[in-house]
C-alpha cells in the first residue's frame, strides 16, 4: 500500500491474526519489491482496491509455482471475526514470536529481512515510559516510512500511550513554512525524525518566521547527526528534550544520549549509553573488551531484550551476526555484531566513530572516514557532505553540497581540525546527495557515481 492509516490497520490485522507483516510501500521500485517476495515467499499480499491493479502485476514477476493470495483489505474489514480462532492464538502467542520484517539494504545491496519478536517492542515502550513520561495529550509527527524501523515508535506509542500521530505529506519538508504551519495546527508535541529532515528544516532556515509551539520532544536516529544543524534547532527551541537514538534495525533502540551540554559545531553528538532493556560490549580485533579510559575504538556489540531474531530465510547471514559473547561459553548467549566502531569519551559516554566498512587504510594510516566528514560537516556553506574512498586510485574523496568552495580555501579550512594525512583528495560539488529509500546517503551510489 501507500503509506497510510491503512497500512498500519493492516499491521495490526496481521498481528491479531497471528501472523507478523512486512511493510511494502508500493513506491519502491518493482525489482527491490520483487527481491523483497523472493526471500519473504509471503502467504498474503494485502493491499487496497486502488493498489489492486500494481500489486497483481506485481504477483505475475514472481516465480512461477509461487502462490501467494491476495487480499483485499476492504474486504477483510467487512469479514466477521470468529472469537474462537482469536482465542486460541492469543493463548498459544509467546512474547518471542516475530511481529514484523524489515528489509535492510545490506552491504552486498541485496536486501535482508531483519526479523522482530514483540519482546523488543514491548521493551522499548515500557523504557519509554519511565524515560520520557509520554501521556495522551502527545502528538507524534510521524516522517519516515513505515518500513523504516523508527517508525514503529510512532505507531506502537499510539497503542501504549493513548496519544495521536499524525502523518506528515512528504513534499511539507521542502517547504519551511508549510512544514512549521503543519506542526502547530496539528499540536505536536515530538517528533522521531532522522537527521536529514532535523537538517533540511536547518538549512532552510525554517524557523526564521515562525516556531514550532508545542514540541517538547526531538529525537533523531538513523546515521550521525550533524551538529551544527542541530545546534539551529537547540537555539530555537531551547527547552525541547533533545536525544540522540542509536540503534541499527538488528538491535532496535540499544542505546541513547539525552543531550545535557553545549556542543561545537566541529564535535561528536556521543550516542551515550545502553538503554535499560540492553547491554553493550565494545570489542577490539581479538575480541577483548575496550573499556572507559583506555583510549581505544572497538566493534560495538548488543545484547539483551532488543535483539531481533535474526535475518529471515537467511541462516548464514544470521551466523555472521548473531554469535555466541565471545566473553563467555558457559551458556549460550546471543550478542550482535553491529560492524560499527565505536570508543568512550572521558566522560564514559559511547562515541559512534564509523561503520567498520568506513574505515580505511591510506598512506599508512588507519582513518574513520566519520571524523572528516564532521570536520567538513562543521565549515560554513557545507549543508550535508560524505566521504567515500577510491580504492583503485588510493585517493580520499569528499562529496557535499551547499555553496560551491574553492579547494584551498576547503583545504585551509580542514587542515585546522584534520591531521595532513586525513585531508580529502578531491572535493567534488553536489547539489543534492543521492539518498535511499530510508532518506540516508546513499555511499554506494556515490561509489558508483564517483570511482
Amino acid at each position: 500500500m501507500e503509506k497510510s492509516v491503512d497500512m498500519i490497520t493492516g499491521f495490526m490485522g496481521t498481528v491479531y491474526a497471528g501472523g507478523f507483516y512486512c511493510p511494502v510501500d508500493i513506491s519502491m521500485p518493482e525489482s527491490r519489491i520483487l527481491t523483497i517476495f523472493s526471500v519473504l515467499r509471503p502467504a498474503v499480499l494485502l493491499t487496497r482496491e486502488k493498489e489492486r491493479e500494481k500489486a497483481e502485476r506485481l504477483l505475475e514477476g514472481l516465480e512461477q509455482g509461487t502462490e501467494v493470495k491476495l487480499v483485499l483489505l476492504e474486504d477483510a474489514l467487512r469479514t466477521p471475526e470468529d472469537p474462537a480462532v482469536l482465542q486460541g492464538i492469543r493463548r498459544a502467542s509467546v512474547d518471542s514470536d516475530p511481529l514484523y520484517v524489515l528489509f535492510t539494504s545490506g552491504s552486498t545491496g541485496v536486501p535482508k529481512g531483519v526479523l522482530v519478536p514483540h519482546r523488543v517492542m514491548i521493551s522499548n515502550m515500557e523504557w519509554l515510559e519511565r524515560e520520557y513520561h509520554f501521556n495522551e495529550n502527545d502528538v507524534l509527527g510521524n516522517q519516515v516510512p513505515f518500513y523504516f524501523d523508527v517508525s514503529d515508535h510512532d505507531v506502537y506509542c499510539v497503542l501504549k500511550f493513548g496519544c495521536s500521530m499524525e502523518i506528515i505529506p512528504p513534499e511539507y519538508f521542502a517547504f519551511p513554512a508549510r512544514l512549521v504551519q503543519f506542526l502547530n495546527e496539528r499540536r505536536i508535541t515530538a517528533v522521531f525524525w532522522v537527521p536529514f529532515a532535523l537538517s533540511m528544516a536547518a538549512n532552510l532556515d525554517a524557523f526564521r518566521k515562525e516556531k514550532p509551539q508545542y514540541l517538547r520532544f526531538i529525537f533523531f536516529a538513523g546515521e550521525v547527526m550533524p551538529v551544527k544543524q542541530l545546534n539551529y534547532w537547540r537555539k530555537h527551541l531551547p527547552q525541547a528534550v533533545y536525544s540522540n537514538m542509536y540503534g541499527p534495525t538488528e538491535t532496535y533502540v540499544c542505546t541513547y544520549y539525552n543531550l545535557d551540554r553545549e556542543f561545537a559545531d566541529d564535535e561528536a553528538l556521543p550516542i551515550g549509553y545502553p538503554v535499560s532493556y540492553a547491554d553493550v560490549l565494545v570489542l577490539d580485533e581479538n575480541n577483548r573488551p575496550v573499556v572507559p579510559g583506555d583510549g581505544r575504538s572497538g566493534e560495538l556489540c548488543v545484547r539483551g531484550c532488543t535483539l531481533a531474531l535474526g535475518y529471515y530465510n537467511s541462516p548464514e547471514k544470521t551466523a555472521e551476526r548473531f554469535v555466541q559473547n565471545p566473553l563467555q561459553n558457559a551458556w549460550p548467549e546471543t550478542v550482535c555484531r553491529t560492524g560499527d566502531l565505536v570508543s568512550y569519551n572521558d566522560r564514559g559516554e559511547l562515541v559512534f566513530l564509523s561503520r567498520k566498512d568506513f574505515q580505511i587504510k591510506h598512506l599508512g594510516y588507519r582513518i574513520e572516514l566519520g571524523e572528516i566528514e564532521t570536520a567538513a560537516g562543521a565549515m560554513e556553506n557545507i549543508d550535508e557532505c560524505a566521504c567515500i574512498y577510491d580504492n583503485g586510485r588510493k585517493q580520499i574523496l569528499l562529496v557535499y553540497s551547499g555553496k560551491k568552495m574553492d579547494r584551498k580555501e576547503m583545504l585551509g579550512a580542514l587542515s585546522e581540525k584534520l591531521r595532513k594525512y586525513m585531508l580529502p583528495n578531491r572535493m567534488i560539488h553536489m547539489e543534492e546527495l543521492p539518498r535511499n529509500a530510508n532518506g540516508k546517503i546513499d555511499r554506494k551510489e556515490l561509489g558508483k557515481m564517483l570511482t
